[in-house]
């Protein structure tokens, strides 16, 4: 019975956007093999099998070679074909470029691109030869501006952007599509890993609901579309509205909002 559902990959499953996605997925009918690092998947894991929902999970590092490699492993035992992949996982590092230490930079650079690559790589191939398959990768509305004080995170992210839409246009002619989600400021444990707890947008009171997120997420994905500008309106404006805004402009108001306290003069 459960070959008869359909099967989704989702990283950085543990918490945030992740877990709302897992959530997401399974909500509508789809087993799971789920990814993060950290001990609070087998809990998340627990919740999903608890609905009925058939949820592999893989404690693995997607910063490393050898922890996408696992994955995939894991996903190729499961001996079904995967229907559609949330590529979420990632990290930031807040803080000055120089004051940052050169390990934090690599990290973000070897989750969010090399990881996302690498998984994206190893799970296309099969879904181009079944002509079928959907894939998300988690962007970001940052993307859209260079990134005072997380610079290394900001241009990950438009990396990952770019990297969706070319993707897309390659497969425009099979049955795979590739969207790119693009949150905002989200409540989430991003801003407290990353060393943003002391700028403004780290202490900013209203961020988006993660579980809106996920929704608009997996609505957008489900849909095919290129893009989402996923969570509240405000987001959704905000992301309209930087579109028609210079770039020195956007760097000026991002420094605003990451520069931290002790930095400020």
């Amino acid at each position: 019975m459960d070959a008869m559902r359909p099967l989704a990959v989702v990283t950085g499953a543990s918490s945030g956007i992740g877990r709302e996605l897992a959530r997401t997925f399974a909500a509508n009918g789809f087993d799971l093999v789920v990814c993060a690092e950290d001990a609070a998947l087998a809990a998340v894991a627990e919740e999903l099998r608890g609905r009925g929902t058939d949820v592999t999970a893989v404690t693995a590092d997607l910063a490393t070679y050898d922890g996408v490699e696992q994955l995939h492993a894991a996903v190729l035992a499961t001996r079904r074909p995967v229907a559609a992949a949330a590529l979420n996982a990632g990290v930031g590092a807040g803080g000055a470029f120089v004051d940052t230490d050169l390990a934090d930079h690599a990290r973000v650079i070897d989750l969010n691109i090399n990881g996302t690559v690498h998984l994206a790589h190893r799970l296309l191939r099969a879904m181009v030869d079944a002509d079928e398959g959907r894939l998300l990768i988690t962007s970001s509305v940052a993307s859209m501006a260079p990134g005072p004080f997380q610079s290394v995170y900001s241009a990950s992210k438009s990396f990952l952007q770019s990297f969706a839409q070319a993707l897309r246009e390659e497969l425009k002619d099979t049955g795979v599509t590739v969207t790119s989600l693009m949150p905002g400021a989200t409540e989430t444990d991003f801003f407290h890993r990353a060393g943003m707890d002391d700028t403004r947008l780290g202490r900013l009171r209203h961020k988006d609901d993660p579980a809106q997120v996920a929704e608009d997420a997996f609505e957008a994905l489900m849909r095919g579309r290129t893009r989402v500008v996923a969570g509240s309106v405000k987001t959704r404006v905000l992301g309209a509205a930087v579109k028609a805004v210079p770039d020195r402009v956007k760097a000026a108001g991002q420094r605003y909002w990451s520069k931290p306290r002790a930095a400020r003069r």
